[in-house]
């Protein structure tokens, strides 16, 4: 087997550290054990290992460019640190790393801050359409983590404090040596003993258990702006979940679900509402009052309660009739929604005989003592047009 480093990597003698670790990459992929078929492809990914060992460092770089030690097989690199004995000693994470890139096993991470952000929280508030359209101010309670009022966020029990973790020595983070057939693999990870902080605390707060907060049920008082509707949120900052070890909290989303209302039906800012109406005042026309949304509001003036609509003489049922800024405030922009009101009249079903009798008169009076079926024709396109005319309809 070749004994040049740079001819096992497949590089120039000048090549820079990144090219390096491109080609050792590739090389790594191939000839991996667990991936090639070849008898020899143990030996051939222990060569790549030790080369790239070597010229990623660059004091073994300098060193084997100037002459030092040869491979002699696989043995030999005594005096090159992590290859004495014939075996090919690596550090498992950077191999990781340099066939993945990323910083897998969380090699040279440190220790992890105690002190964190916390996390954001989420609850949910039901309003009714009213309070919806108009605006509100209500009160939610939010049970989430808060500060621990026993340590003030240490986590630790009186005026004691945090000590250097023995296992690690505050690295927040240990390595294991394994031994296998391509050498030893070393692998970090964080300390078992104080869970990557580098720190262990020996009085644990009573209260807190050296979290350094507790959960708690709180009320806040959150202002609902006009015209939202099913689905928005209302973002609170710093209202959520208080850090690890005291750190700062969180954001606090309220998401809204507007009711069903049992006279109105809202269609985005625009309210539907159905009005029955007696056949003779649809005959004869008639002005009547309908109730607004405004109604269900308590401090709403009697005069804003109601308003009036004109129905035209012969209304039909089914005919909807459009007020302007009668609907829902529009929550990003002026003004308000249409109110759509659809009249349904009502043909009376249990009459007198004095009211039968009216009602033969004003059928003799019109002509209408025999009934006769019209049949509406559906609508036709533009086709359907053009047939009528060339057949002379």
């Amino acid at each position: 087997m070749s004994t040049d480093y740079y001819e096992i990597l497949g590089v120039a003698k000048d090549a820079s550290p990144e090219e390096i670790k491109k080609a050792y990459r590739r090389k790594a992929r191939t000839m991996h054990p667990d991936v090639a078929s070849e008898p020899d492809a143990a030996d051939r990914f222990k060569e790549v290992a030790q080369a790239y060992e070597t010229l990623s460092d660059p004091k073994k770089r300098q060193m084997y460019d100037l002459g030092g030690p040869s491979m002699n097989g696989m043995g030999g690199m005594g005096g090159m640190g992590g290859f004495g004995g014939g075996q090919a000693g690596f550090d498992f994470t950077n191999l990781v790393d340099a066939m993945f890139g990323g910083g897998a096993g969380g090699g040279g991470r440190g220790p992890r801050p105690r002190v964190r952000r916390g996390q954001d929280a989420l609850v949910r508030l039901d309003l009714d359409l009213a309070d919806a359209a108009f605006g509100v101010t209500k009160q939610v309670k939010v049970d989430t983590a808060v500060l621990c009022p026993r340590c003030s966020g240490t986590g630790a029990e009186g005026e004691s404090k945090p000590e250097p973790c023995a296992t690690c020595h505050g690295q927040g983070d240990v390595t294991q040596v394994q031994r296998s057939f391509i050498g030893d693999i070393r692998t970090t990870q964080p300390c078992p003993t104080c869970r990557g902080y580098g720190t262990v605390i020996p009085h644990p707060c009573s209260e807190c258990s050296g979290d350094g907060r507790i959960r708690s049920q709180r009320s806040l008082n959150v202002k609902i702006p006009a015209g939202v509707d099913t689905g928005n949120r209302i973002h609170l900052d710093s209202q959520g979940e208080i850090g690890p070890g005291g750190g700062p909290a969180g954001d606090l989303y309220v998401e809204l679900r507007v009711g069903e209302h049992e006279v109105f039906k809202r269609h985005g800012e625009d309210l539907d509402m159905v009005v029955k109406i007696p056949m003779t005042s649809a005959a004869l026309g008639t002005r009547i009052e309908v109730a607004t949304l405004e109604a269900d509001l308590a401090d709403t003036p009697e005069a804003d309660r109601t308003t009036a609509i004109d129905v035209p003489a012969g209304t039909q049922s089914g005919t909807r009739i459009e007020l302007d800024d009668k609907g829902v405030p529009r929550l990003r922009g002026h003004g308000r929604g249409k109110l759509g009101v659809t009249l349904l009249v009502q043909t009376p079903t249990k009459l007198d005989e004095q009211q039968r009798e009216a009602l033969r008169q004003l059928a003799s009076l019109r002509g209408e003592e025999e009934t006769e079926v019209a049949v509406q024709r559906q609508h036709k396109g533009v086709f359907g047009r053009l047939r009528d005319v060339f057949a002379g309809q």
